[in-house]
């Protein structure tokens, strides 16, 4: 992971930055004024990982970044403002307990935290070297020392002490919903700034009679509250992990509307336009859904150009993204049947280039 130039005076400019740059990237579309939500200064950050890293000549070693495009000059860390108080408050307290332990610190290169606004925490450490009942039994003190979950992790083996998942409390709208979030799978970083996105695309969606399709689900981590505001939902993710979690989110909170399908977005799109059938969908009745509004959170490339095809079929496209180039070449492609009614700005990674955005498209 590289190290962010964590510096809070210039946050409100590098903010206008971001800001101007996603108004010049929307120009073309005659998008509104973007609505800015920004990120708390520091703290924000509610995972991260470090390559541990020993100076020449010492024993112990010590948390280290790195660089943007330098992976052989470690910056080496003691704390680290960005992230999570969680986070800082355990980092001292598990490096001493793999210094004072040889099972614990033999042939450990990596640690990983994964944390949560509501408390909630679990550290990953990466080996090169099988694991065996010593490092076992050092863990289980460890962990329980800690208060954590904790997972070791070496070439083709996991064990996992406690849970292998953290537990979120996000509130939107009033209601808070309860998220269980892997090891290993993807969650959003910042917390404060995922409320606000699940908040702003709950008010987008609207209160709606009709049915939602929702494309790149993950764990739930929106499909919960926009299932609130529709009649039924279509999901799809292809990842195991994350549909296993959004499943487990979907039964944990009560939320019954929701059928959840192993595809990717290129499979939903092929099976929606007759190029083959699949398996996975034989129980559903697509014919049975009214769907108003298609969901997409895609990943940094975007949509391919056949989703992005498939959703020019509905009425309003609700649009998530992490890369507003990405996402500005999908809007060009349906700028013609469809204009932006609403866009936003989310600050999910202060200190970098890299911003969330999300835009409504509405059919012309």
């Amino acid at each position: 992971m590289s190290r962010p130039q964590f510096d809070p005076t210039t946050y409100d400019a590098q903010l206008a930055d971001k800001t101007e740059r996603l108004r010049a990237l929307l120009a073309p579309f005659d998008a509104p004024e973007p609505t800015v939500f920004d990120s708390p200064r520091e703290h924000y950050r509610l995972r991260t990982e470090f390559r541990l890293w020993r100076e020449t000549g010492g024993e112990q070693r010590h948390y280290a970044m790195f660089e943007a495009g330098d992976k052989f000059t470690p910056v080496l860390i003691e704390d680290f403002p960005i992230a999570s108080r969680r986070i800082n408050e355990l980092m001292p307290r598990l490096k001493a307990g793999w210094q004072a332990s040889q099972a614990l610190s033999f042939k450990l290169f990596q640690v990983e935290f994964l944390t949560t606004l509501s408390g909630d925490a679990l550290i990953t450490l990466c080996y090169h070297r099988p694991l065996d009942e010593a490092w076992q039994a050092e863990a289980e003190k460890l962990a329980a020392d800690l208060g954590v979950s904790l997972v070791g992790r070496s070439r083709g083996k996991r064990i996992v002490i406690g849970r292998d998942h953290v537990e979120e409390a996000l509130t939107v709208a009033g209601r808070s919903f309860r998220y269980r979030q892997p090891e290993g799978a993807f969650t959003q970083p910042n917390g404060e700034v995922c409320q606000k996105m699940l908040a702003w695309a709950f008010e987008a969606l609207g209160k709606r009679n009709d049915d939602l399709l929702e494309l790149y689900c993950g764990n739930g981590n929106f499909t919960l509250p926009l299932a609130t505001r529709v009649r039924k939902v279509l999901a799809t993710e292809i990842s195991k992990t994350s549909v296993n979690a959004a499943l487990a989110n979907l039964a944990d909170n009560g939320v019954d509307n929701v059928t959840l399908v192993r595809l990717s977005a290129e499979e939903l799109t092929e099976a929606l336009n007759g190029v083959r059938p699949f398996r996975r969908l034989a129980e559903v009745d697509l014919a049975s859904y009214d769907f108003g509004t298609v969901f997409v959170d895609p990943p940094r490339a975007g949509m391919d150009p056949d989703t992005c095809e498939l959703t020019r079929r509905f009425d309003r496209i609700l649009y998530i993204s992490c890369n507003p180039e990405t996402l500005a070449a999908n809007i060009q492609q349906l700028n013609d049947t469809h204009r932006i009614s609403r866009c936003a700005l989310f600050d999910q990674f202060p200190y970098t280039h890299h911003m969330e955005a999300g835009v409504l498209l509405e059919r012309r």
